[in-house]
C-alpha cells in the first residue's frame, strides 16, 4: 500500500484533499450537524448512561446473589466446584448485560417511556435465563438452577422499579419545564389545533410548543384556553425558522391528503438542524404494539393488528387475577374487622353492599362493597337528580348526602372496593380493567360504549388511576376502550402499581 492510498483511507491527507479545486455546484455538500443537536443529544447520553450504570449495578448484585446461594447450596451438598462458582458471576453479568442491550432497552427512541421499556427489560431478562439454562442443564449443577430462579426474578423486579425511579425523575423534571423538546407544529389550522390540544393534557409528555406553521391563510394566532400560540410564518422557510428558535423537534400534522412531496422537501431542509422530523397519525388510543410498518418500495405502510378478546393472554391475564386477588384478600381480612366496626358505629345497616353490575358479555353479577351510603340511598336519589353535576347517564355529585362520614373516608381511600377482589377471585370480575356499569347505564349504551363489555369489568383501571369520578362520561369511555382495544400484562402491572399511590395520595373521588 502506497503512502498516497494510506492517507486517503485513513483521513492523514485529508488537508491536501481540502485543497483541491472543486466545481461550484449549489447543494452539493452534504450537511454537517450542528453543535445544538449535540447539546440536544447531551442529555439523552446522561441519561442512557446513568440507566446503563444502575443496570449493571442490579445486575452485579444479582449474580453475586446467585453465586453465594449457589456456594452455600452446594455446601450442603459437598458439590462445591469453586471454578463453577467463580464463573457464574461473570457469565450471569455479561449474558444479561449483553441482552439489555441487545434488545435496545435504553433506546433514546423509548426513555423513560413506561410500558414499551419496561417491556424490553422483561423481554431481555427472559432472553437471559434461556441463554443460562443451558449451562445449567448441561452442567448438571442443581444449585445453580436453583438460585437463578430466585436471582432472576428479583433482578427482573429491581431492574423495573429502577427504570419506574429514573422516569419518575424525568417526568418530575419536565413538570418544572425542564428537559422539554422545544417543539414545532405543521400542518393545516384545525390539524395543528388538534395535536397542540392533546399535547397540553400534561407537560410529562416533554414537548413545550414554541409555535406554528400552518398552512394556506395564516389568519390570527391560535388560542389554547388563555395561551396564545404564534404562528412563525410560511411552512417553506420552516428550517430556517426552526434553527432560528432552536427547536428540537418539529410535528407535521398535516391531513393524509396533505402534499406528498413536502414530507420529503422538510426532512432534507432539516438536515444538519438540531430538529427532529416527527410525522403525526390519527391513530390516537392505539397502543404501541400494535402497530407496527411495512415499507413496501419505498411506501411507509403502517399495519394496525386488530385487538382480540380472547386465546392465550386472556388465560394468563385470569392467573394474575387469582394471584394478585387471593393475596389481596389475605391483606383485606385485616383491615376488614376494623372497617366493619366504623361502618356499623357509623350508621345503621350492613356492613357489606350487594349491587347488580353488568360484566363481560352483559352478564349480570352481584359486586361487592363496604357500605358507604345510608340504606335508604336509592330512595333519596329521585330527589337529588337535579343536583346532578355529571355529564352521560352517571350520577356524580361532589357533596352527596347519602354518603356517611366513614363512607367519605373509605371512598377517598377506595378502601370501599376491598371487598371487590373476592369478586375478581371468583371471576365475576378482574383485578384490571373497565369500569364496571349499571343495568341502567348499559342499556343506554351506543355500538361504541358497548365494547366496554368485551372484557371483564375491573377493580381498577386507567379510569381509577386518571381522574376517577372527576373524568367526564367521554373521556371514561374513551379510557376504557383504550385499555380493552390495547390491554396487556405489563400494562396491568403498571396500573396496579399506579393504583396503590393514588390509594395514598387520593382525588377524584366523591
Amino acid at each position: 500500500m502506497t503512502a498516497r492510498t494510506a492517507a486517503r483511507w485513513f483521513g492523514a491527507g485529508q488537508a491536501s484533499a481540502d485543497a483541491r479545486p472543486s466545481l461550484a455546484l449549489p447543494g452539493a455538500q452534504s450537511p454537517r450537524s450542528t453543535p445544538a443537536l449535540a447539546r440536544r443529544l447531551q442529555w439523552e447520553l446522561r441519561t442512557r448512561a446513568r440507566l446503563a450504570v444502575t443496570d449493571a449495578t442490579i445486575v452485579m448484585l444479582a449474580a453475586l446473589l446467585v453465586a453465594v446461594g449457589t456456594v452455600s447450596a452446594s455446601a450442603s451438598l459437598e458439590l462445591v466446584r469453586p471454578e463453577l462458582v467463580l464463573a457464574t458471576p461473570a457469565l450471569v453479568t455479561a449474558v444479561w448485560l449483553i441482552a439489555l442491550a441487545g434488545v435496545h432497552s435504553r433506546d433514546a427512541a423509548i426513555l423513560c417511556a413506561g410500558p414499551l421499556e419496561y417491556r424490553r427489560v422483561v423481554h431481555a431478562t427472559a432472553l437471559s435465563f434461556g441463554v443460562l439454562a443451558v449451562p445449567c442443564l448441561v452442567l448438571d449443577w442443581p444449585a445453580m438452577r436453583l438460585q437463578l430462579l430466585i436471582a432472576l426474578p428479583l433482578g427482573l423486579l429491581a431492574l423495573l422499579i429502577g427504570r419506574w425511579q429514573w422516569r419518575r425523575w424525568l417526568l418530575s423534571r419536565r413538570r418544572e419545564g425542564e428537559l422539554a423538546s422545544r417543539t414545532i407544529l405543521v400542518g393545516d389550522r384545525d390539524e395543528v389545533a388538534y395535536v397542540l390540544d392533546r399535547l397540553s393534557h400534561t407537560r410529562d409528555l416533554g414537548y413545550h410548543v414554541l409555535g406554528a406553521a400552518v398552512s394556506g391563510d395564516p389568519g390570527e394566532a391560535l388560542m389554547l384556553g388563555d395561551r396564545r400560540i404564534p404562528l412563525l410564518g410560511s411552512r417553506e422557510s420552516l428550517a430556517e425558522t426552526a434553527e432560528r428558535l432552536g427547536a428540537d423537534t418539529v410535528i407535521l400534522a398535516s391531513k393524509p391528503d396533505a402534499d406528498p412531496d413536502y414530507l420529503t422537501r422538510l426532512s432534507r431542509q432539516l438536515e444538519g438542524t438540531c430538529a427532529e422530523l416527527v410525522l403525526f397519525s390519527r391513530l390516537t388510543d392505539v397502543a404501541g404494539p400494535r402497530i407496527s410498518f411495512r415499507p413496501v418500495d419505498g411506501l411507509p405502510l403502517i399495519q394496525v393488528r386488530i385487538p382480540t378478546f380472547d386465546g392465550g393472554k386472556h388465560v394468563l391475564k385470569r392467573a394474575l387475577d387469582v394471584v394478585v386477588a387471593g393475596c389481596a384478600l389475605l391483606a383485606v381480612a385485616v383491615v376488614a374487622v376494623p372497617i366493619a366496626i366504623a361502618i356499623k358505629l357509623d350508621s345503621p345497616g350492613p356492613v357489606l353492599f350487594r349491587q347488580q353490575r353488568v360484566g363481560r358479555d352483559g352478564r349480570t353479577f352481584d359486586m361487592l362493597k363496604f357500605r358507604t351510603m345510608h340504606v335508604d340511598a336509592e330512595q333519596q336519589l329521585a330527589a337529588l337528580l337535579a343536583q346532578n353535576e355529571g355529564s352521560g347517564p352517571l350520577f356524580k355529585m361532589h357533596d352527596d348526602p347519602r354518603v356517611t362520614r366513614v363512607g367519605r373516608f373509605l371512598r377517598a381511600h377506595s378502601l370501599d372496593e376491598l371487598p371487590q377482589f373476592w369478586n375478581a377471585l371468583v371471576g365475576d370480575m378482574s383485578v384490571v380493567g373497565p369500569r364496571p356499569p349499571l343495568p341502567g347505564e348499559a342499556t343506554t349504551y351506543d355500538g361504541t360504549a358497548m365494547r366496554r363489555l368485551y372484557l371483564k369489568p375491573g377493580i381498577t383501571g386507567l379510569w381509577q388511576i386518571s381522574g376517577r369520578s372527576d373524568l367526564s362520561w367521554a373521556e371514561s369511555v374513551r379510557l376504557d376502550l383504550r385499555y380493552v382495544e390495547n390491554w396487556s400484562v405489563m400494562q396491568d402491572l403498571m396500573i396496579i402499581f399506579r393504583t396503590a399511590r393514588v390509594v395514598v395520595h387520593p382525588s377524584g373521588a366523591y
